[in-house]
């Protein structure tokens, strides 16, 4: 059974209220957003964040800015210190939360993760 694209009668209205809120100050950009997201994400307003693949040259330079280790930075991702230097290597690509993880480092910087 496919999901419909188009909202319920019951979300629509819901989806309404909720802009109404945040049109008269009643609710602030962040909680509208986090309320929409999963609902416009057709708009590109709410549109996700582009994940891209990251070079074993781009993973190392973004772990020696941020001056960790590679056990530190491991530890960060939740990898292992050998994964981290085959990704360094080239030996490896990052798949999964750890390529998330690491566009998020790339994008805000390391304190984002911390």
């Amino acid at each position: 059974m496919k999901k419909s694209k188009k909202p319920s009668k019951l979300m629509a209205s819901l989806l309404e209220t909720a802009k109404d809120f945040h049109d008269s100050g009643i609710m602030d950009e962040r909680t509208y957003a986090k309320i929409t997201k999963r609902n416009l994400a057709d708009e590109p307003k709410f549109a996700a964040a582009q994940v891209t693949m990251l070079t074993a040259e781009e993973i190392r330079a973004l772990r020696e800015e941020s001056n960790l280790s590679q056990a530190v930075f491991a530890k960060i991702l939740n990898v292992t210190v050998g994964y981290v230097s085959q990704l360094e290597r080239g030996v490896k690509h990052p798949t999964g939360s750890a390529l998330a993880l690491l566009n998020v480092i790339r994008r805000k910087g390391i304190e984002a993760v911390l």
